[in-house]
């Protein structure tokens, strides 16, 4: 279902994590998720192949759901980094608060969505969207000069 180009890079390996930004960005967690150095970077794998498809699946399902509200643009057109991030960390953001979970572990949530609704397709979308337009990143912490008083 989801284009293997939209979620890796050319230096990314085919178990690369489809929500690395998210990761890295520290606004959730993955049980599954395995980091390591690559040159000058960190890189985040997916250790279980059905857990990537899955992830995939709910990364496509919110790029399609969100597209309107965030005018992002068609599937498998490259995005900017502030859109991947939005719908990465808004997106799951979305389903946990829909989910009512507690963790905002990756892993979990798509489980809990299946065991709820069946299929990632039965989520409330329209909650889960309303999430996502209303998540901002955090913003940098203003570092003081040497010298200076607060």
């Amino acid at each position: 279902m989801a284009d293997e180009g939209t979620f890796t890079s050319c230096c990314e390996s085919a178990s690369a994590c489809v929500f690395a930004k998210a990761l890295l960005s520290r606004s959730t967690v993955c049980e599954l998720a395995q980091r390591r150095a690559l040159a000058e970077r960190d890189i985040i794998e997916c250790t279980s192949p059905v857990a990537r498809m899955n992830c995939a699946t709910l990364a496509v399902l919110l790029h399609e759901r969100a597209r309107f509200k965030l005018h992002l643009p068609r599937p498998g057109q490259p995005l900017m980094h502030a859109h991947a991030l939005r719908l990465q960390c808004g997106g799951l953001l979305g389903v946990q608060l829909a989910l009512g979970a507690a963790r905002p572990d990756v892993h979990q949530l798509i489980g809990v969505a299946h065991e709820r609704f069946g299929s990632l397709t039965g989520l409330p979308w329209e909650s889960i969207v309303h999430s996502l337009g209303q998540w901002q990143p955090r913003r940098p912490r203003r570092t003081l000069a040497p010298g200076t008083a607060s």
